[in-house]
């Protein structure tokens, strides 16, 4: 099979995902784009896991801080902070509060673009300003000010990988390889079969 049809993104279904009971309704909008779920398992992360989660990326502290700092600037607000790394480390907190709150649904899905796929289906980081249509503009109305007002984490359903790199580093925290599971899905065959073979009888 063409390496680009083994493309690969983690999904987790996160602690609100799981509490609104929206399991069901998310994998269904996965699985109808016609990606295929390899692997799936049901956990409470801990918060030294979802810590690993988060800092893959070396500079994602430094990321993060800029982007809450750049934020908080364009409210008009003062940023809290000394440095933009503190105020990543702040950022990080909230969220490895909220991942290990309860349990989540990990997942790895396969296909053709996996990653932007997921993300499209999935919609932008903010639920108040993500399209009708995407899981999060569909199923939840929170937003960056009301959980800044909250002090908490964004609550926003499902993560979603950023990029392939970033989910090939992001399974091998959520998974070992030998729960991947390699199996041929009937609907590949319709949707990667050159000429179609076999349909007509």
């Amino acid at each position: 099979m063409n390496e680009r049809k083994k493309e690969r993104s983690l999904v987790l279904i996160k602690p609100d995902g799981v509490q609104r009971a929206l399991v069901g309704e998310i994998i269904k909008r996965y699985e109808r784009s016609g990606l295929k779920l390899v692997a799936v398992k049901f956990l409470v992360p801990t918060e030294e896991m979802a810590e690993r989660h988060y800092l893959i990326d070396d500079g994602w502290l430094e990321a993060v801080g800029s982007k809450t700092k750049a934020s908080y600037e364009k409210k008009g607000e003062k940023y809290l902070f000394d440095d933009v790394v503190e105020g990543g480390k702040w950022v990080l907190g909230k969220l490895k509060k909220f991942l290990s709150s309860g349990p989540v649904v990990a997942m790895v899905w396969q296909g053709n673009e996996a990653v932007g796929i997921i993300r499209k289906i999935t919609g932008g980081t903010e639920p108040l300003s993500s399209d009708v249509g995407t899981i999060r503009g569909d199923f939840t109305v929170d937003s960056y000010p009301l959980a800044d007002s909250d002090s908490r984490a964004v609550r926003n359903l499902v993560h979603a990988s950023g990029s392939p790199e970033e989910a090939e580093k992001e399974i091998k925290i959520w998974f070992d390889e030998s729960e991947i599971i390699k199996y041929r899905l009937v609907q590949e065959q319709i949707l990667y079969d050159v000429n179609l073979d076999g349909i007509l009888e």
